[in-house]
């Protein structure tokens, strides 16, 4: 099987890929769509089922006291978000190894790629370990209260089997995605949530756990994903791609290294970035309050974003699959039409919590005073979901590409020179407090970032994009072939 993967002509059957440029637009359009939502609608469904568990677990703690769902919203956001930002970032780069070579039907790397990955990923979460163990020095040094930094920091420590699942759940899921067996995904999802109710049940209801009861619940939820995964993996589920451990997981660690570190960047200082509005806001008057409406809308925010991150996924996929095979046309298409559904579902879902901006938060508190300053923050969530109905998919085009390293220079500059201080700016000059930040950190970092990829995605040059995947793939073989001899 071998000899024949590293034989195949680089763009083996591409003309079957490549859309005739007179085809109806309409009917291009219907067939790409087809192509993505195979890959979207699994990724949103068992996105929103793995979120689920920690809307879930908020929601427990929101009805506890309003300690307690300040203090799991601040683990959650600030430690386990810097942490998931991270290595779900790292794992990125599979996005586009993997897609690649997908496309160009190198299917022997795929494992191998998912190999490094894991070792990549582990020893990134040893080396993250003191975080969750000076959680709660951490907090207090940012300013957090110190009741609310000692619970957090004791939730943190409590969640440490979630931390080192991330290392094998985000490159498994990226290695699935790649070759679109997005089902496996969703069932390891429902497992998951399944065994969280379980346990939240037991432990929270029946043993009176509280809080930490609601953590370690957490922990059974996430870690069941992983579990599912390598089982359908390593079981049967891909024969083409999973040849079992190989020492070639150990070569080339470094080139994978600084890709999955530029895709970590790149995506972590998306995902860090309103995880910082919840820590300045635990900074002001009525922290506790205002941490917990600030949460809330946080939550809904990203419960709404695992649609966009669907199309990410979906878009990432999609383009690196047409790169690999050479059909940069095809992967013009695909953008093309991911951006365009993808926008008019964030129109949908902001005018829905317009709608429905007094009875949204009921779902995690019932404290008239939390509710009342959920209801102020509506405008902004509803711009935020539109903003971020879009930037996904840039982004998405961008893993597929391979340009991260040069999207996380563009992050770095919109988001924390532009964005955050514009935000502290009017939060210091104004009488808006969260409001003001959080109207800094829209307009001011995803706006121009937003922007920014979309100028660069329009002016791509697709054909050139697809030469230098094909000159990845002739990298891949070359490498295979020494390894060989």
């Amino acid at each position: 099987m071998d000899e024949q993967q590293v034989n195949v002509p680089l763009l083996q059957d591409c003309s079957a890929t490549l859309q005739p440029h007179n085809q109806d637009i309409v009917a291009r359009f219907w067939i790409e769509s087809k192509k993505l939502w195979h890959i979207v609608g699994p990724s949103i469904f068992s996105r929103i089922i793995s979120y689920s568990i920690l809307i879930i677990a908020q929601a427990f703690a929101g009805h506890l006291n309003d300690l307690d769902l300040a203090a799991f919203s601040i683990a959650v956001t600030v430690v386990i978000g810097f942490d998931m930002g991270l290595l779900m970032g790292m794992a990125s780069a599979l996005e586009t190894l993997c897609g690649q070579a997908y496309g160009a039907k190198k299917y022997y790397m795929l494992g191998i790629y998912m190999q490094r990955s894991w070792i990549v990923l582990f020893l990134c979460c040893v080396l993250l370990l003191p975080i969750f163990f000076f959680a709660s020095p951490i907090l207090k040094l940012i300013g957090e209260p110190h009741d609310l930094a000692d619970l957090a920091g004791v939730l943190s420590i409590w969640m440490l089997p979630i931390h080192f699942s991330f290392a094998f759940y985000f490159p498994l899921q990226r290695f699935l995605q790649s070759q679109v067996k997005v089902w496996a995904i969703v069932w390891s999802a429902v497992a998951a949530l399944v065994s969280h109710l379980v346990a939240s049940w037991v432990l929270v209801v029946q043993l009176k756990m509280g809080v930490v009861g609601i953590a370690v619940a957490c922990n059974v939820g996430w870690c069941a994903m992983p579990i599912v995964q390598i089982v359908y993996t390593t079981c049967g589920g891909c024969p083409l791609t999973w040849t079992g451990f190989s020492v070639e997981a150990f070569s080339g660690l470094w080139e994978f290294v600084k890709l999955s570190a530029a895709s970590g960047v790149m995506l972590c200082l998306e995902n860090w970035y309103y995880r910082i509005l919840v820590v300045i806001t635990g900074n002001m008057k009525n922290a506790e309050i205002m941490v917990d409406a600030l949460s809330i809308c946080m939550s809904i925010n990203g419960w709404e974003m695992m649609i966009p991150l669907g199309f990410f996924v979906g878009t990432g996929v999609r383009v690196a699959n047409e790169l690999g095979a050479g059909n940069g046309e095809g992967a013009k298409f695909a953008t093309i039409v991911s951006s365009a559904t993808s926008l008019l579902l964030g129109l949908v879902f902001c005018c829905l919590i317009v709608i429905f901006h007094n009875s949204f938060g009921l779902i995690f508190s019932s404290s008239a005073v939390v509710l009342q300053e959920v209801d102020k923050l509506t405008i902004l969530l509803a711009l935020t979901i539109l903003f971020n109905s879009i930037q996904p998919v840039l982004s998405g085009v961008a893993v597929g590409s391979g340009w991260q390293s040069y999207v996380a220079y563009i992050n770095l500059g919109c988001y924390y020179i532009i964005g955050l201080p514009l935000g502290i700016f009017m939060q210091w000059f104004t009488d808006l407090g969260v409001k003001g930040i959080w109207i800094g950190m829209i307009f001011g970092g995803t706006g121009i970032q937003t922007l920014i990829l979309l100028i660069i995605t329009i002016r791509c040059d697709w054909e050139g994009e697809a030469k230098k995947a094909g000159l990845r793939v002739e990298k891949w073989r070359d490498e295979k072939l020494e390894a060989k001899e």
